[in-house]
């Protein structure tokens, strides 16, 4: 077996109390922060005289993280935050709500942006995607029980 297990997936960002923000009251606690700088990162990341801040957010069932980085050096270039769930790369990610409606009204005065409309599949579930701080797509699906 070559995978273990998925440790976090990573985004850059260019706020980084913004997006803990938003994912905090999504429902994802804060593991930690701490500043990330020298030849170890260099060496890894591929960038030299890096210094970021992150943040890593794990889910509350403990299986998933999410490490949010913000660079003073160098500074971030745009990576189509903005792009279209079609564009290709890394598009959104998704989380399964007890509460729909009530997650929406809580992300709503953290930025979130409804990108059209919430849907209802069969009786199975209820479903969505939001855009939070940076562009980022999140689907948000609440199932039927």
């Amino acid at each position: 077996m070559a995978v273990k297990a998925m440790h976090h997936v990573g985004i850059t960002v260019t706020d980084l109390a913004a997006a803990v923000a938003f994912f905090e009251e999504l429902g994802l606690e804060l593991e930690g922060k701490m500043h990330m700088e020298g030849p170890f990162v260099d060496g890894v990341i591929g960038l030299d005289g890096s210094r970021s801040q992150i943040a890593m957010l794990r889910t509350p069932d403990d299986r998933y993280r999410i490490e949010f980085s913000e660079f003073q050096a160098p500074q971030s270039i745009d990576g189509s935050s903005h792009a279209p769930i079609h564009a290709v790369g890394l598009r959104h990610i998704a989380f399964v709500v007890d509460d729909l409606d009530d997650t929406l009204a809580r992300l709503r005065p953290h930025g979130a942006e409804l990108v059209r409309n919430v849907e209802t599949y069969q009786d199975i579930l209820r479903t969505c995607y939001v855009r939070g701080p940076e562009g980022i797509l999140v689907e948000l699906s609440e199932f039927f029980s």
